[in-house]
């Protein structure tokens, strides 16, 4: 019976002398004396394996042994294996592009991308997506916990909700279709159907033409809808709750991922604390810090004045954040009409029940209060340049009544490029699409 490597350990203090089975990938190979040591990687960890003379194994070659278990207080771990029987599985080819083993800060970004397949065996990449899963397990068990139903919609859209801007086209029999930005016209249906509370992890596409740190063109979204709210800021509780969850379960179940990054995430009680501030407030905070952190004022136009949540006014709110309430999280509400789809809620004649949560400096979260009334959407839509026979299928959803609601979506590889302090929110994505890259 095979076991894992993070057994060992275990196995050799209680059963020392068992025959055990093992399988994995040959992660370093070091001959001494006549002896040769050998890393074996499973998806548990790293075990010694101890054979006779010399080998012929090449690194990253699929390996199954069989040999007995022993204490080993100089071996990884304190324990190993002595191999009596050792079958190849897969033999790898020596020229590797770069050492798994070593050290992947030293491999370039677009290296490590373009062997995806082989970099993600590396342990600590590999950890970025045990992070991960963790967040999208713990988002959606808190969320049916609180009665949510789990939905899967369409990727494959007629027209854009939002008129049709940053769509990707793709050729569908006959005619020209596009890839979702959001579910954002499913959600509402199903919410218009009477679940009320709805959720959803899919990808999300967005053809807008950026090359930086903080962008992708697919992402994994976590969408989240909810009936019977009065505004934006039950959503923002509701966020609290579930990154509160999120941060909890990371801290439970991906101590050693975390540690692999010198990563940290907060305490929970600490995000309930996190402030909210309306947007304007915060444009007048962040020039405020600007000054405070000794910005040159006098010559940089966004320092004078920060007409928008930029990328530098989210670091210097989030600095701020953690400095007054001990934790990098802000809520930035009450935008301007003007920096929402038409489809925000009015707070006022110029903002709006809508908000973002900006996380360790990135803006993690995008979300507000809808509009449901049929008749309010028929007349705001001249004031965005759009016809509601564009709108249809969309406009039909409140046209047989619909209740008052709401919704946000985290963006999955942002949270975990924060949650680590990854670089490149890349980083974070399986296999990133972006403007250069569809591969592998």
């Amino acid at each position: 019976m095979r076991v894992l490597a993070k057994d060992i350990v275990e196995l050799a203090q209680k059963e020392a002398g068992k025959t055990i089975e093992l399988a994995g990938w040959v992660h370093r190979i070091r001959e001494l004396g006549g002896v040769s040591f050998v890393i074996l990687r499973d998806r548990s960890g790293l075990v010694q394996l101890v054979l006779e003379g010399k080998t012929d194994l090449t690194l990253e070659s699929v390996v199954h042994i069989t040999g007995t278990v022993a204490i080993n207080e100089k071996a990884p771990g304190g324990a190993e294996v002595r191999v009596q029987r050792l079958e190849v599985l897969s033999r790898s080819e020596p020229d590797l592009p770069f050492p798994v083993n070593g050290d992947m800060a030293k491999v370039g970004l677009d290296v490590i991308l373009d062997n995806r397949p082989l970099s993600l065996r590396n342990p600590r990449i590999r950890s970025i997506f045990r992070v991960q899963a963790t967040i999208i397990e713990a988002f959606s068990e808190y969320l049916r916990s609180e009665d949510f139903t789990e939905i899967k919609t369409s990727k494959l859209i007629g027209s854009g909700t939002e008129g049709g801007t940053g769509l990707f086209e793709v050729e569908y029999f006959d005619r020209k279709v596009y890839l979702a930005q959001s579910p954002q016209f499913y959600k509402q249906t199903m919410i218009a159907s009477g679940l009320e509370r709805v959720f959803e992890v899919a990808p999300a596409y967005r053809a807008e033409k950026h090359d930086t740190p903080r962008h992708l063109n697919e992402y994994v979204s976590m969408d989240v809808e909810l009936a019977f709210i009065e505004s934006e800021a039950d959503l923002i509780e509701l966020e609290k709750h579930l990154l509160a969850h999120i941060f909890e379960a990371l801290a439970k179940k991906n101590a050693e991922d975390l540690a692999a990054w010198n990563a940290t995430v907060p305490d929970s009680d600490r995000v309930f604390k996190a402030p909210t501030i309306a947007h304007d407030e915060a444009l007048e905070l962040a020039r405020a810090e600007a000054v405070r952190g000794g910005q040159n004022t006098s010559t940089s136009s966004a320092a004078q004045g920060f007409f928008e949540i930029s990328p530098e006014v989210e670091r210097l709110l989030c600095a701020w954040a953690g400095r007054e309430y001990g934790i990098e999280l802000v809520f930035v509400n009450q935008f301007p009409r003007r920096h929402r789809p038409f489809y925000t809620y009015p707070a006022s004649a110029t903002h709006t029940m809508s908000f973002d949560a900006l996380f360790r400096g990135l803006e993690i979260t995008t979300g507000g209060r809808r509009q449901e009334q049929y008749q309010a959407l028929l007349e705001v839509l001249p004031r965005f340049s759009l016809k509601a026979e564009d709108l249809k299928d969309y406009l039909a959803v409140f046209k047989y009544g619909c209740p008052p609601h709401g919704g946000f979506a985290i963006g999955c590889e942002r949270l975990t490029q924060k949650v680590l302090g990854l670089s490149n929110v890349k980083e974070a994505s399986l296999f990133p699409r972006d403007r250069r890259r569809v591969s592998p």
